[in-house]
């Protein structure tokens, strides 16, 4: 049994943020160009020690996580706002972490400042004497030719964060991350919402959420618009539990024009419309048209306010054509079409087909479920976005906070929650800092699914329909019902 304290856990978890961020600057997705003395490339000899103190710090961020949650559960800890501000404040002015999305996102915004077709060009078409170039040349091989996948509402952001840094690589990186943590600070803003209009106002499901080391090292550290997605989509969701749906779907329109998974949020907004119109034919319609209806407006709006046109429809599917080794559907397919035919390509595009035709079906069977009262319309949100994630063609790690930070809202505490949290802590270390995927990532990955698993096995989490007190507890629909909280230690 471990004997750190909350406030130990929070200067714990501090210290493993510092390293974190430390390591990164020798070890980080530094940029090739334009990086300056601090985010220059650095020796392979310090490149290796500075992964091996950020690998280290990352540990000790997860078991300070971990432990943090026990103390939590049992009412013996609190104040996780300011946990949050000791963990992410060291990884404000870290170089990019884990991954080199951001550099795409700073020449894509200065792609569309300089007047190239963002959706029909990669980064590659920047020239050196565009803004952004620098960017550009930091830009992952996989991405330097593929069109943006995102929606016109982020490039703007892009853009504006170009042309207020004049396309200089680390001030654009470091105005994107501004906007990343307040995309954090609008997450933990609607859980808390979500959680206390269903009489769960516990640290919990901020715990799952924002303090979730796959969330820091990911949006913070990494810059990822997801984080910015999963705000706007959770805002708008909590607008819709509070009977303002309409303002609800222009958020999630918002948020679809970021990435367009969010768009699966408009379906349990409906969800809600038609329920409180008293079911029916009547009611089925109007939720299935009305929140759609809002959200294309806003996605109409901002295709024409940006310029770039209404091209992020051909580009949804880009993503799908880069091989990711967590996309289960791409693994299978690739392995059946190898042992089939001399091109596996056809076969593997079957299989992917396959996966988000059964991701479609399982999002409409949670969504009827949710119409008839079966389970919460955020739980079933949140679970079929789960759902799309391991059913896509592409899977990164970060993905999954898709479906968590949703779930986290309304039931951290069900056996749900507790597998969520594993896959969490298991994904963190799937990447390198510089955004690598080694071989040994997914060792690491491996041990601590393991170890998750026989904790799942030996220390579950008590089920729906006991009662607790203290900060720990909750009651309400998230679970289906009444829930006990806990974490056994």
């Amino acid at each position: 049994m471990w004997v750190v304290s909350g406030s130990g856990c929070r200067w714990l978890g501090a210290g493993g943020a510092l390293a974190v961020t430390v390591g990164g600057y020798a070890a980080g997705a530094l940029p090739v160009l334009g990086g300056g003395p601090l985010w220059a490339p650095r020796s392979s000899g310090a490149e290796v020690l500075g992964a091996v103190l950020a690998l280290l710090g990352l540990t000790v961020l997860v078991a300070a996580w971990w432990r943090y949650g026990v103390l939590l559960a049992r009412g013996a800890a609190g104040g996780v706002p300011g946990t949050l501000a000791a963990w992410g404040a060291p990884l404000l002015l870290a170089p990019p972490l884990h991954s080199a999305d951001v550099y795409s996102y700073v020449a894509q915004g200065a792609m569309v400042l300089e007047g190239y077709d963002v959706y029909g060009a990669g980064p590659s078409v920047l020239g050196p004497g565009d803004l952004g170039a620098d960017a550009a040349a930091s830009v992952g091989g996989n991405w330097t030719d593929t069109p943006a996948p995102y929606g016109p509402a982020f490039l703007l952001l892009a853009e504006a964060a170009v042309k207020l840094t004049g396309g200089s690589v680390v001030p654009a990186v470091l105005l994107l991350r501004l906007l990343a943590v307040a995309a954090v600070a609008l997450i933990a803003w609607a859980v808390r919402g979500l959680g206390e209009d269903r009489g769960d106002g516990s640290d919990g499901a901020l715990w799952l959420a924002v303090l979730n080391p796959l969330l820091l090292v990911h949006v913070v550290g990494g810059v990822h618009n997801d984080g910015l997605m999963a705000g706007l989509m959770l805002a708008g969701v909590l607008l819709a539990v509070r009977g303002r749906w309409a303002w609800g779907s222009v958020l999630v329109g918002c948020a679809v024009m970021v990435k367009s998974p969010a768009a699966v949020a408009l379906l349990f907004i409906g969800v809600l419309v038609a329920r409180r119109a008293g079911g029916g034919a009547r009611g089925v319609a109007k939720g299935l048209v009305l929140p759609g209806a809002i959200a294309g407006a806003v996605a109409a709006g901002a295709s024409l306010l940006a310029g770039t046109g209404f091209g992020w429809l051909g580009t949804q599917s880009v993503a799908g054509a880069i091989h990711t080794p967590l996309s289960l559907t791409s693994d299978l397919g690739l392995a059946l079409g190898s042992l089939v035919a001399d091109d596996p390509g056809p076969v593997k595009a079957v299989v992917q087909r396959a996966g988000l035709l059964a991701a479609v079906v399982v999002v409409a069977v949670l969504a009827w479920r949710a119409y008839r009262g079966r389970i919460d319309p955020v739980l079933g949100l949140g679970y079929s976005l789960v759902a799309l994630v391991a059913l896509s063609p592409m899977v990164q790690p970060w993905y999954l906070l898709w479906g968590t930070v949703v779930v986290a809202a309304v039931a951290w505490h069900s056996r749900a929650g507790q597998v969520l949290a594993v896959l969490s802590a298991a994904l963190v270390y799937e990447t390198q800092p510089s955004g690598h995927t080694p071989w040994y990532g997914f060792v690491l990955a491996g041990l601590v699914l393991a170890l998750g698993a026989l904790w799942l096995r030996r220390a579950p989490w008590p089920p729906a329909g006991g009662t607790a007190t203290g900060p720990g507890s909750a009651t309400g629909p998230g679970s289906g019902g009444g829930a006990r909280t806990g974490v056994p230690a």
